[in-house]
């Protein structure tokens, strides 16, 4: 309920039409496939789906996941996709759609934001297949996406065995610094910053290392130091991390706990065939940080104690 000042029915629809109208030719900036049914209907249609089908919601708002005074509106948009679609990279899924559901206050680019969502959905090729919004306090972005695992199933967290390698597919802390750094002054354009504020869905990754017959994985986005736990507790096994692979510019703490890097962490018995088929698909090799063990409670980085330190929110 709103205490706005009440104006005619009329004029309330045509503005709210005029906006969904800019929006859909944001948003829509691609071919649609034959027999599918996108932006502007009641409900989207997609064409079936192929092996398992894939669903995962992420909600981003601006003040808790972006600061909205280093950073334009459109990186919340962008980032908002970009972390839902990570969440199919985890499983080894493509993405075949989104819905996105808007919040936000009287006043709110809305064109901005939309510009920075269609941004994301062009470079994963995840279309925007429909959507809402509404009026609230905060601007937030809440994205569903839908995925598919042909062929082979999805990989889980819940599958690693005692022996299993644990790989990530890229150095860590990128993001944690570049947003140190954008608080320290530096422009948009920086390479740490734009790691931040523009994150890159490994799907390529997550494809290929499906394709290898990974047991577990998942996406490091709230960062290494929780979420080896997470796939440890899933799985119910422990660790011994070997080492931390620290992207340039960032600190090892940051590479540990900074979160949003969206690298995969992978677990699998064949290291050299995973590796073999990143080679021949022109992917980075992944990176040895660690083995799994059998025992739950034995969770060490060189020997010691790995405590569990990371991005959580306070609910």
């Amino acid at each position: 309920m709103t205490n706005d000042p009440p104006a005619p029915l009329g004029e309330l629809v045509r503005h709210e039409d005029d906006v969904l109208q800019r929006i859909a030719a944001i948003v829509g900036r691609r071919t649609i496939p034959k027999g599918e049914v996108h932006v502007g209907d009641d409900a989207a249609v997609l064409a079936p789906f192929v092996g398992e089908a894939l669903i995962s919601t992420d909600v981003a708002v601006l003040g808790v996941h972006l600061d909205a005074h280093l950073f334009p509106l459109e990186d919340l948009g962008f980032k908002a996709v970009a972390s839902a679609v990570s969440d199919l990279a985890a499983m080894g899924g493509r993405p075949r759609g989104a819905v996105v559901a808007v919040g936000s206050p009287p006043g709110t680019d809305l064109e901005e934001l939309h510009r920075g969502i269609a941004d994301a959905a062009a470079m994963t090729g995840c279309p925007i297949v429909g959507g809402d919004l509404t009026r609230s306090h905060d601007v937030s972005v809440a994205v569903t996406v839908f995925g598919e695992c042909p062929g082979r199933g999805a990989v889980l967290r819940s599958g690693a065995l005692a022996g299993d390698e644990l790989l990530v597919t890229g150095p860590l802390g990128r993001s944690a610094a570049g947003l140190r750094r954008r608080r320290a002054g530096a422009p948009l354009e920086d390479e740490l910053v734009v790691a931040h504020r523009r994150p890159w869905p490994r799907l390529n990754e997550g494809i290929a290392a499906r394709g290898a017959g990974a047991h577990a994985m998942m996406d490091l986005s709230d960062g290494l130091g929780i979420d080896l736990h997470r796939l440890a507790d899933a799985s119910g096994v422990g660790f011994e991390l070997e080492q931390v692979p620290v992207a340039a510019g960032a600190t090892p703490e940051e590479a540990i706990s900074g979160g949003e890097d969206y690298e995969l962490l992978i677990a699998t018995d064949d290291a050299a065939r995973l590796r073999l088929i990143f080679h021949d698909r022109g992917l980075r090799a992944p990176i040895t940080i660690g083995h799994v063990v059998a025992s739950k409670t034995e969770r060490t980085y060189n020997a010691e104690e790995f405590v569990r330190r990371g991005w959580q929110h306070q609910l």
